[in-house]
């Protein structure tokens, strides 16, 4: 058993069966991911769009990308034949175009709305406010090709536990309010290698898992 096959399951074996695992893979190569492949990981995560256009045109196609990093509108046409679930939705704007993109390739293309809860300025994302505005407008009725499933956020990077914590609850209770009116949000996207048993605390159904899977991101 190789290095990232004993880190994969070790991870595997902590979560719940509920847990779903994304593994970030960005800036790793291609024979790295394979690894994780030949394991049994078929969910990968990648924050640049080229390089998971890459990826994907050289590795089996029975996995399912994921795009976890900020996604510019002009970009969204690489990966719209593809891609399975897009995180960092944080825009109606984009979310039309997704919907455009998607129409062009018969596709229904799966997004999470990303909110913002951390504390820093660099963080993206939509207000409590902008989300719950967003899901009740009557643009978003009409973009039949893209399916919201869910929430994605990203805690402070700190070492308080309680602030991660915090603001992981933050959007548990966003969460949980907008299901209410919109039984279809499944998925609740929280958590990564250093705080991702704290968002399973706090209710998450899916984790973004690099450095502890793959090692120290490589530089891009």
């Amino acid at each position: 058993m190789n290095t990232v096959e004993k880190k994969l399951q070790n991870i595997k074996d902590s979560l719940p069966d509920t847990i779903t695992l994304v593994a970030v893979s960005k800036t790793k190569p291609i024979a790295t991911l394979m690894e994780a492949y030949t394991a049994g990981q078929r969910i990968f995560g990648e924050n640049k769009i080229q390089e998971m256009v890459e990826k994907w045109e050289a590795m089996p196609k029975d996995i399912q990308w994921h795009m976890i990093g900020h996604v510019q509108t002009n970009k969204v046409k690489y990966m719209a034949s593809f891609v399975d679930l897009i995180h960092a939705v944080d825009s109606i704007k984009l979310l039309k175009e997704i919907n455009k993109q998607a129409k062009k390739h018969s596709r229904i293309i799966n997004c999470l709305l990303q909110i913002k809860i951390a504390e820093e300025e660099s963080k993206f994302g939509l207000s409590k406010e902008e989300a719950i505005a967003l899901l009740e407008s009557e643009e978003i009725k009409n973009l039949a090709n893209i399916h919201i499933q869910g929430l994605m956020g990203m805690a402070t990077f700190t070492d308080d536990q309680s602030q991660i914590k915090a603001e992981f609850e933050k959007i548990q209770t966003l969460f949980k309010h907008l299901k209410q009116n919109n039984p279809n949000l499944k998925t609740l996207s929280i958590g990564m290698s250093g705080d991702f048993k704290i968002a399973i605390e706090t209710g998450s159904t899916m984790v973004r898992v690099g450095s502890s899977i793959f090692g120290s991101r490589n530089q891009a």
